[in-house]
């Protein structure tokens, strides 16, 4: 990293220690490095903060960044956020599907606007917390897997392309998340213990809850594979493929099967096999080498995030724009609006938004 030593970059930093981290490494490697804490759209009321940029995780990046002897900017991007991420979230749930705001957040929001941001301001890179890495080699960057197998979060950047990722930088990407804590002390960063936020940021009270907050739903039928009526359901929105808690059904265990929208229908059975199906279709597809490769394609792909890659070949929906997975074994609850993604080893090629096929 040589070549780019001592050029401006500004870090995302939402306050926690893995983006606390980042900023500190960056100058110690002799970058100029500048602290942005991104505000985001938030519900009314301090106790419903959104917990990426709630007043207290903005003090503790104000802290970091005074400590580190970095300037600090506060940008905001509540309207943009709201628009195209918390709206288009509530639009993907009422239509039945189950969307990854993550995903959203960092095309639009994080890789998006900050990185427009920044280039106006004369920066020549962005920089996140993210737990990813990229090789930087013969023309071409590649996206990888970061160090700790348990924190990657690779899976939620494969929209991203070759022209974002020569601005970016992922300076935790190459440590575990321990190692991280132990640089935070090394560093006498306030913010070494500081806890994890598992939770959608802008439903911190829970996702029923938002739910029902942001959502008109009305409750239904619930009916079993055979189209028999077998109870109610309270509404579409509360619920997704897979899902075992919550359906209410005596006699059970119950799975959501499905969705039948137009005429309010929770879809469940009692046979858990009925869950799992080797082919599956996807669309928005990014290669992140900015092209496919020759079709058909084996890779491993992730159909959520917490899931194993599997062997699967990709195909192609002739004068279409979808394309077609077919896996080596079953894969359970495959869910329209989630992200499939696909790697090659610990490099990810690209990915797309799984639909009902």
């Amino acid at each position: 990293m040589d070549e780019v030593k001592n050029k401006k970059v500004i870090v995302a930093m939402s306050g926690g220690v893995d983006s606390s981290v980042a900023a500190a490494l960056l100058k110690e490697q002799g970058f100029d490095v500048v602290g942005a804490h991104l505000k985001f759209w938030t519900q009314a009321g301090r106790s419903e903060e959104n917990r990426c940029c709630s007043t207290e995780s903005e003090n503790r990046a104000r802290l970091v960044a005074k400590k580190l002897g970095i300037p600090f900017y506060i940008f905001n991007f509540e309207k943009e956020f709201k628009k195209q991420v918390v709206d288009c979230f509530l639009e993907e749930i009422k239509d039945g599907r189950t969307p990854n705001p993550c995903v959203v957040c960092n095309k639009e929001i994080k890789f998006g606007l900050l990185l427009a941001k920044a280039l106006s301001l004369e920066a020549d890179f962005i920089a996140t917390g993210h737990y990813a890495r990229l090789r930087r080699a013969s023309g071409r960057i590649a996206l990888l897997k970061g160090k700790d197998k348990n924190k990657d979060q690779s899976y939620f950047l494969w929209q991203l392309s070759q022209k974002q990722l020569s601005r970016i930088l992922f300076p935790v990407g190459g440590y575990t998340k321990p190692e991280v804590r132990k640089l935070a002390k090394k560093f006498k960063l306030p913010v070494a213990k500081t806890p994890e936020s598992m939770e959608i940021c802008f439903a911190p009270a829970g996702i029923n809850y938002f739910l029902k907050k942001y959502l008109k739903t009305k409750p239904g039928d619930i009916v079993d594979t055979r189209g028999k009526v077998i109870g109610q359901h309270s509404g579409l929105a509360y619920y997704t493929i897979g899902q075992r808690k919550g359906i209410q059904l005596a006699g059970g265990p119950y799975f959501v099967l499905g969705k039948d929208i137009k005429k309010n229908l929770l879809i469940v059975t009692q046979n858990e096999k009925d869950l799992y199906k080797k082919e599956m279709a996807a669309k928005d597809v990014n290669w992140i080498l900015g092209k496919s490769p020759k079709l058909p394609f084996k890779v491993t792909a992730k159909i959520r995030y917490r899931h194993i890659a599997v062997p699967a070949v990709i195909t192609k929906i002739l004068h279409s724009k979808l394309y077609i997975l077919k896996f080596a074994r079953p894969q359970r609850a495959i869910t329209p609006g989630q992200s499939v993604v696909f790697y090659s080893n610990n490099e990810i090629l690209g990915g797309g938004i799984i639909i009902n096929k």
